[in-house]
């Protein structure tokens, strides 16, 4: 039988309101009476109403997160590292997480945000992938609704964030094949829409220009960010008469698609082409060869990007360099890549 708010109040000789105002933490209640009603509370195993305290605090305690990416369910190892880092650092907070997916830049993608916005499912936001010119962003903007994210866009307005600088992630990726020997240096970018693809694309650029190396447009494809996507378009790279001696991939899971079509056409990677990835994902040390990649802390920008918008939520206010925090990449060397010349 579930103990109410009346049963509380028989058995400590209080009326319910007092015995409601010990129990929200008001600080009109004596401290001797509210210890009393919040102990006889937890003996007699009582459990608040979740709806009732939502209506009197307005509150939800929630945060939604809307993963942007194609089919029913998500295979991409860098939304599981990004979302344990967020659903973490929400619970240590006390707040909940709910989590949906939807394809990105469609009428479901741009519904979910709705509901969630005017429907007052959710306190705040999380975003991810962002996008040149990002609808959800403006969106959100336009409602004055809370909300942080992974990336930064063009929009006209300062918002809360975290991001790498994917710039120089690929500049120094790019640098190190040129070290080992590297001329023919193909790139398969992430979907143009996306932001970070713009820092990565020019990051590639600073570094060949920067040795005076000329960046051939066949070799420059573009990919959605899958290992299938990666396969694709690596094999229209090495179907080439000329082809490259190494290919920057745009993230991890399209690299592993290049080394399969690599592996599939009777090249060894590593020493007949070289492959560099991008995230660190777990499957890049385990891949064969084992990957390297540039490792952006994927786990701690899902806690640090969360942690931003529970403080926004809570009042607390922000420093200007607090509201946009970016991160050093790092590259990590592995046995994918190597000497054009064996």
């Amino acid at each position: 039988m579930r103990v109410t708010l009346k049963d509380i109040a028989k058995k400590v000789g209080f009326s319910i309101t007092t015995v409601s105002r010990a129990l929200g933490g008001y600080d009109d209640v004596a401290e001797e009476t509210r210890r009393l009603i919040v102990q006889t509370a937890e003996e007699m195993g009582y459990r608040p109403n979740v709806v009732a305290r939502w209506l009197q605090k307005q509150r939800t305690d929630t945060l939604g997160f809307v993963i942007p990416t194609f089919g029913p369910r998500f295979s991409d190892p860098y939304f599981s590292e990004l979302l344990a880092g967020i659903g973490n650092e929400a619970a240590s907070h006390d707040y909940d997480l709910l989590v949906s997916t939807h394809p990105p830049d469609t009428p479901e993608e741009a519904q979910a945000y709705e509901r969630l916005v005017k429907e007052r499912r959710v306190d705040g936001v999380l975003v991810t992938r962002t996008r040149i010119n990002d609808a959800r962003i403006a969106y959100l903007l336009e409602q004055g609704f809370p909300f942080a994210a992974f990336g930064r866009t063009q929009v006209d307005s300062a918002f809360p964030c975290v991001d790498v600088d994917g710039g120089l992630g690929v500049f120094n990726a790019t640098r190190h094949l040129i070290e080992l020997g590297h001329r023919d240096i193909a790139i398969i970018l992430p979907p143009p829409n996306l932001q970070f693809t713009v820092y990565r694309q020019a990051g590639f650029y600073q570094a060949m220009d920067g040795r005076g190396l000329v960046v051939e447009p066949a070799w420059e494809e573009s990919a959605d960010l899958t290992e299938r996507g990666g396969y694709a378009a690596a094999s229209r790279l090495l179907a080439s008469a000329r082809r490259p001696t190494a290919i920057i991939a745009g993230n991890d899971l399209m690299a592993l698609g290049a080394m399969r079509a690599a592996q599939a056409r009777g090249l060894s990677v590593g020493k007949e082409l070289s492959i560099v990835g991008f995230d660190d994902i777990v499957l890049a040390e385990h891949a064969n060869p084992p990957l390297t990649t540039v490792r952006q802390p994927i786990y701690e920008i899902g806690r640090q990007v969360c942690r931003i918008l529970v403080r926004i939520l809570s009042g607390e206010p922000l420093k200007a360099q607090e509201c946009q925090v970016i991160f050093e990449p790092e590259l990590v060397i592995r046995d994918s890549s190597g000497s054009p010349f064996g």
